[in-house]
C-alpha cells in the first residue's frame, strides 16, 4: 500500500517543481485560406521589446489584401498584462487603423483611431485580462498546463468572457509531419473558434474561425523557428 502512497508523492514532487511556460522569441509561417476561396501567406512573430516587454505581431498578406494585429505585453513572473495593440487592414484603397492602450496604473483600456464612438472606453482593467492577440498565446501556454480556459478578454473597447472546451486529441499536420494536437473550441452564437495545440509547439498548429457553419479563416502552421 505504501508504493502507490510514494509515487503519487514524487508524482506531486515534479509537477510543483515543473517550469512555468516560458515566453520565448519565435517566428512562425501559416498559410491562410480566407472564406475557402483566397489564399494568403502568413507570419506570427514574438519578439523582445526590453525589460520583461514582448512585441506579439500577426500578418497576414495576399495581392488584394493586407492585416497587421500587433500586441505588446508585459510578462510579470507569468502573469501577461497587454500593454498597447494596434489593428491595420489596407483593402486596395481602404485603410483602417485602430490603436488600443492597456493603462495598469489607472486601471483601464482605451481605443482610438478608426473605432466608433461607443467603443472608445474607457473599460475598467481586472488582473489576468487579455486582448484577443495575446488569447492565442494564453491558449497554447494553458492547454500545455492543463489549465480551464476561461478568459476576459478585453478587446476593441468592449469585455467578453470566453470559455474554451477541451475536445480531446486530434492528428495535424505540421511541416508535413503528422502530430498529435489537443483540439479546443469555443462558440457564441454563430460564430465558432478552433484551436489545435501541438506539445512543443510555442504557437497554435491551426486556428479556424466560422460564421453561421462557414469558414471564415484558416491559418495552418508550415513552419516555426
Amino acid at each position: 500500500m505504501k508504493t502507490p502512497r510514494l509515487a503519487t508523492m514524487f508524482a506531486s514532487l515534479l509537477l510543483a517543481a515543473a517550469p512555468a511556460w516560458a515566453v520565448k522569441p519565435f517566428a512562425a509561417e501559416y498559410q491562410a485560406n480566407v472564406k475557402g476561396t483566397l489564399q494568403a501567406d502568413a507570419q506570427m512573430t514574438l519578439s523582445s521589446a526590453g525589460a520583461d516587454r514582448w512585441n506579439y505581431v500577426l500578418s497576414v498578406t495576399s495581392p488584394v489584401a493586407s492585416v497587421r494585429q500587433a500586441t505588446v505585453f508585459e510578462d510579470r513572473g507569468g502573469d501577461w498584462r497587454p500593454l498597447s495593440g494596434s489593428d491595420t487592414t489596407q483593402m486596395l484603397m481602404k485603410k483602417s487603423q485602430k490603436n488600443a492602450t492597456y493603462d495598469w496604473s489607472a486601471g483601464e483600456a482605451r481605443w482610438n483611431g478608426d473605432v466608433k464612438p461607443d467603443r472608445v472606453g474607457p473599460v475598467k482593467l481586472q488582473s489576468g485580462d487579455l486582448d484577443a492577440m495575446l488569447l492565442n498565446l494564453a491558449i497554447v501556454r494553458d492547454v500545455t498546463a492543463g489549465k480551464p480556459l476561461n478568459y476576459r478578454l478585453v478587446d476593441n473597447g468592449v469585455v467578453r468572457a470566453q470559455t474554451y472546451q477541451n475536445l480531446g486529441k486530434e492528428t495535424v499536420t505540421v511541416a508535413g509531419q503528422p502530430r498529435s494536437a489537443t483540439k479546443v473550441s469555443r462558440t457564441t452564437e454563430n460564430k465558432q473558434v478552433i484551436v489545435w495545440v501541438v506539445d512543443g509547439l510555442p504557437v497554435p498548429a491551426r486556428i479556424l474561425q466560422k460564421k453561421d457553419g462557414k469558414d471564415e479563416l484558416d491559418l495552418v502552421l508550415k513552419s516555426v523557428r
